[in-house]
């Protein structure tokens, strides 16, 4: 591992801080920073560090500090607000206690909290504390990891690095960890590093730079150690005994995770409530595929996590499933069916398995908790990941894949794989500090469900879409390929990043509109929402148009929609939880106007598509609606393609001009309101949210037009 100290890099950061916080915290800050940006160090809002200082309280004295990184803050991002100030001597003489419990030491963390508001402290507060170096990180290296989560850790640690760390056998996070850690550190104060088994690693040093150097150096030596101990010809690092093709296991996980994710919504949905949020991540890879097919994975791989940190993600233990028998001896009918029934009953017996472990370990007081698997693993076809919202089921997937990897390396240099205690991985589990993590972080009213837009690079979709994203729904924006939807993709996702995800199809190919669908499928695993939004329009009077104008417009409007609707309905069924289809259609269904008759023609074609699209999937639990806009320009700097086709022609009949066309259409309406794209885009969040129990209805957008109204 490289060391990327840069005294150029920490004076600049230390510069950019300056009124922030004092340079030591700077430069605190540029060690996390380093530390968060190797994923073989931390992941996702793990690890740890501090720094020891002083500061005048308000009275002018001097008054020892402890600044520690918040609780669940990620290191790679870190800046000064993501850190908590503690007053230190009280902190520090709490080790002279016989004992201290959880909520004691909740109630002194917050006691002597310095900054009103301040993040959480960290579990590791007091450890961090009773370490008398200034500055303190802690990490769960995976190399370390590989060599401390065996049953013969304490010698391969001590053969890899020598006597110039200290070992600590593991202890349960908070008082008892702090303790035995500075206990252990007055026994050997000339070390550079401490090993907590089945933890991680911490290192020390009286400036950020040099304990950042020594955690390199140590975690490096892991490294080289497990390199040259891994047997390739082992039975963990042979090539597996079924290999798969990359092909092929997108095959089978294309067929495998709508149906994972239909179980997972259906157990969090309530009646007559949208579909419960959840993100399933299929993480298929070549490496993946062959840890999968060894000989030992399912021993190996079956096990608690690398370091307890990551339960509260993952659970206790992975699922897993095989498949191989039913797909290679049935119909492609039968297999589906036998698939979601060897799958539901999976799922549910790790639910039973789950709860039994609770029971175990509560002691009477059971805690509020899901017995789903978060990481279920399948050979042949590779990791399925799964969370409430997107962000969940990322971290989910990036733990899987170390785990993997770290635990395959453990098999190839002969170890055997182990954890702490079943009582223990609950404890830490179900610790206070721990759950706060999950419920940091307020949730959306859409999260975890996932939607696609068609038309999505118009000023209409743009609209959905972001309304859509606001509300923590994940977004396929489908659109013909090109700049338009390039633009519209990159604009989204630099606001909400993963959430957002490029659809590139024509409507009117149902084999493109299959692949659509099979992309955002490998991608999230499903779909809850489909806005059919695509949409062309030709002004022309009937008896002046051509044919091949008319049959453009029938192509995209009709055959379109047909092709989502088809689509969608046998997605839905495979997915078998439900789901919602909103046509954005148009008032000119109810009202059509002179010299728009293929516009109006094709668009009603497809607005009864889809009212009969809700009498044939109300069955599989789907509602089909409509809503019906008049007069969107604009969204922003987006044009509406419609506008841009038959506004020209609007204003000459009209003599107006552009501004005046605007105001002609808002005031000819009875709230003489302007019609916008996020007006289209909450009408469609009525739908589905599901506020009331409607299906095959239209919601008019038009500021009031009598002669649209449905009817």
């Amino acid at each position: 591992m490289e060391n990327r100290w840069s005294t150029q890099e920490a004076r600049n950061l230390a510069a950019q801080f300056e009124g922030a916080c004092s340079p030591e915290v700077a430069l605190l800050v540029y060690a996390s920073r380093l530390l968060g940006a190797e994923r073989g160090l931390v992941l996702h809002g793990g690890g740890n560090a501090s720094v020891k200082g002083e500061r005048n309280n308000l009275f002018g004295q001097p008054q020892q500090t402890l600044t520690i990184k918040g609780s669940g803050r990620d290191l790679a991002s870190a800046v000064p607000g993501d850190f908590a100030n503690l007053s230190l001597s009280p902190l520090q003489s709490l080790r002279s206690l016989p004992q201290l419990t959880e909520k004691e030491m909740a109630g002194e963390l917050r006691r002597n909290l310095l900054d009103c508001g301040a993040p959480y402290p960290s579990i590791e507060t007091l450890a961090h504390a009773f370490l008398p170096a200034k500055y303190v990180l802690h990490t769960h290296a995976d190399a370390v990891l590989v060599l401390t989560n065996r049953t013969d850790g304490a010698d391969v640690v001590r053969a890899a690095l020598g006597s110039e760390i200290i070992l600590l056998a593991y202890h349960r996070p908070g008082y008892a960890l702090a303790k035995a850690a500075a206990a252990a550190f007055e026994s050997n104060s000339q070390s550079r590093g401490m090993i907590w088994l089945q933890h991680g690693i911490v290192t020390w040093g009286e400036s950020a730079e040099e304990a950042y150097s020594h955690m390199i150096e140590l975690v490096s030596k892991s490294e080289q150690y497990a390199e040259q101990h891994a047997n390739p010809r082992s039975a963990a690092a042979a090539p597996a005994v079924m290999p798969t093709g990359m092909e092929d296991a997108a095959r089978r996980m294309q067929q495998l995770a709508p149906i994972v994710r239909g179980i997972l919504v259906r157990a969090c949905s309530q009646e007559d409530q949208p579909p419960g949020g959840a993100i399933v991540l299929p993480l298929i890879t070549p490496e993946v595929l062959d840890i999968l097919g060894s000989k030992q994975a399912k021993e190996v791989l079956v096990s608690p996590p690398l370091t307890s940190d990551h339960l509260i993600r993952t659970k206790p233990v992975p699922l897993w499933i095989e498949t191989a028998e039913i797909e290679n001896t049935k119909t492609e009918a039968e297999c589906t069916a036998a698939l979601a029934d060897l799958l539901r009953k999976a799922i549910d017996d790790y639910g039973k398995n789950y709860q039994a472990y609770v029971e175990r370990n509560a002691n009477g007081h059971t805690p509020s908790y899901d017995g789903f698997p978060r990481l279920i693993l399948i050979p042949g076809a590779g990791v399925l990941a799964a969370g409430c919202d997107m962000d969940s089921a990322i971290i989910a997937r990036d733990i899987a894949l170390q785990s993997l990897f770290a635990k395959s390396r453990i098999a190839s240099m002969g170890g055997t794989y182990v954890a702490p205690s079943e009582t223990d991985l609950f404890h830490m589990e179900y610790d206070p500090f721990q759950r706060a993590k999950l419920a940091a972080k307020p949730k959306q009213s859409m999260a975890g469900r996932t939607a696609l837009v068609t038309g999505a690079a118009g000023a209409i979709g743009q609209g959905v879409c972001e309304e859509l994203l606001r509300r923590g729904c994940a977004v396929a924006l489908g659109d013909l390929p090109g700049e338009r939807l390039t633009a519209a993709v990159e604009n989204l996702a630099n606001v909400y990043g993963n959430r957002v995800l490029a659809a590139a199809f024509d409507v009117t190919d149902p084999k493109q509109v299959s692949g659509g669908f099979r992309e955002i499928t490998r991608a999230w695993g499903g779909l809850d929402l489909v806005v059919i939004n695509a949409g062309v329009a030709h002004a022309s009077s009937l008896a002046e148009i051509d044919l091949e104008s008319f049959r453009r417009l029938e192509q995209v409007n009709v055959e379109g929609t047909l092709n989502l609707l088809s689509e969608s309905a046998r997605h839905f069924r495979l997915q078998n939880s439900g789901g919602d289809v909103v046509l954005i259609s148009t008032k000119n269904v109810f009202a059509p106007g002179a010299g728009f008759g293929a516009y109006s023609a094709t668009k009603a074609a497809a607005h009864q598509l889809a009212r009969i699209a809700s009498l044939e999937m109300a069955e599989i639990g789907v509602r089909v609606n409509m809503v019906a806009p008049d007069a969107v320009f604009n969204h922003g700097s987006r044009r509406s393609g419609l506008w841009e086709t038959v506004g020209p022609d609007r204003m000459r009949a009209r003599g107006l001009d552009e501004k005046g066309l605007e105001s002609y259409y808002q005031s000819r309406n009875l709230l003489k309101a302007r019609i916008t794209a996020t007006h289209v885009a909450n009408a469609v969040i009525f739908f589905a949210t599901r506020q009331t129990p409607t299906t095959g209805a239209t919601i008019p957008v038009d500021g009031g037009l009598p002669d649209a109204t449905p009817r």
